[in-house]
């Protein structure tokens, strides 16, 4: 587990800690943060992660659109939105942009494990 590579991607601080504190919790180490969606688009050309949590509202670009782009520079990364953002349609547009899955905030952290096991080898 420690070698996946994994974007998380959330404009507020505390999220991205919150979520790092997490997956190191539960086994990754290989973490890179970005703070907006050009950042995070920027990081997956560069890094190639397998895997990319994804907030949907954040300024700029919003992560729906960043979905698109991260999918251009590092296709074959499993995109995971986690967000409070619940509403069915925007799941269902994320969904259709390419995201694997969701996970609502606020996450427990066994939502965040389920949520990585069920896409990270699929």
């Amino acid at each position: 587990m420690e070698k996946t590579k994994i974007l998380v991607v959330d404009d507020a601080f505390f999220m991205r800690k919150l979520l790092g504190n997490t997956l190191k919790d539960i086994g990754y180490s290989n973490i890179e943060f970005a703070q907006d969606g050009y950042e995070a688009v920027d990081k997956a050309k560069e890094m190639q992660p397998e895997v990319v949590t994804l907030d949907v509202s954040m300024p700029g670009m919003d992560g729906l659109e960043a979905i698109k782009k991260i999918l251009q520079v590092s296709s074959d990364s499993k995109i995971i939105m986690v967000s409070a953002v619940t509403s069915d349609r925007v799941i269902r547009q994320a969904i259709k942009h390419g995201a694997v899955g969701y996970i609502p905030k606020p996450f427990s952290r066994k939502d965040v494990e389920n949520g990585l096991k069920q896409h990270i080898h699929t």
